[in-house]
């Protein structure tokens, strides 16, 4: 009896320290997900009766599932997103002019990998921030890198650096880097001519490197009044930006005053 107690406790113990073993060797290759799980799927295995094979291939593909769901919350989080939107809750029936088509055909994203552009314009309150933010998104889940600002954000981000003395190039370089720019509300704020340089200067060096959406309220002829009226400046710009673009103009009122409208 007692023979058989002493090596019941010497296999328990023996199965302790595999399992610790085991626990540090998954810790050190970094796999959080087989470290956690192991033993609950290692039950399942026993219980299904799969093979050696089977169990490892579980643990491996939820493995894989889980880090690549880690990094989509981390490109979520890099995008500065400022609140999740998808397309699918867009209100299609509020705008008076909307092609749907070409919206749900850009979400797609093809251009992406072309290096395209894409111009959302359109009054006030009719959702191109909505489906900007739903682009960036989607570009997310699709493992697409992605900085969603607005472009006086740009600007105040990069004058501060160049008033505390810090790398305007460092300042510059987290616009260059994403493979896609949401530049939200140019035109809502007067530029000035630092801004407009600045601009300028990532629009160019993204040209057929990196794609950028913008959301703007103004018409391109109007453009040359976000850019301090340089008109030289605004036809280089938009000769760059709509080379390979997509743009999409919708009309309506604003869905914000739809209670005062139906009222």
């Amino acid at each position: 009896m007692r023979t058989r107690c002493a090596n019941a406790s010497s296999a328990t113990a023996r199965r302790a320290s595999a399992t610790d073993a085991l626990d540090g060797k998954l810790a050190e290759l970094n796999l959080p997900f087989m470290r956690e799980h192991c033993q609950s799927v290692a039950s399942t295995a026993a219980e299904k009766q799969w093979s050696h094979l089977h169990y490892l291939g579980e643990l491996a593909s939820a493995e894989c599932a889980a880090r690549a769901d880690r990094r989509v919350q981390r490109r979520i989080k890099d995008a500065r997103l400022p609140v999740l939107k998808t397309l699918e809750q867009f209100d299609w029936n509020w705008p008076t002019k909307i092609n749907r088509a070409q919206i749900q055909h850009l979400f797609e994203l093809h251009w992406l990998a072309q290096h395209g552009n894409a111009i959302l314009i359109s009054p006030t309150g009719l959702g191109k921030t909505h489906l900007l933010t739903a682009l960036g998104y989607t570009a997310c889940l699709r493992a697409h890198s992605v900085l969603f600002t607005g472009a006086i954000d740009i600007v105040n981000t990069v004058a501060a650096a160049a008033a505390t003395g810090s790398s305007i190039k460092r300042a510059l370089d987290r616009y260059l880097s994403p493979q896609l720019l949401c530049i939200d509300e140019l035109g809502y704020l007067p530029i000035d001519k630092f801004g407009a340089d600045i601009l300028f200067q990532i629009i160019s060096h993204r040209y057929e490197r990196g794609s950028i959406a913008i959301t703007t309220n103004r018409v391109y002829k109007q453009w040359a009044g976000i850019f301090n009226n340089d008109s030289v400046l605004t036809s280089a710009l938009l000769d760059r930006l709509l080379h390979h673009a997509e743009t999409i103009s919708i009309e309506g009122r604003s869905y914000r005053a739809k209670d005062h409208i139906e009222a």
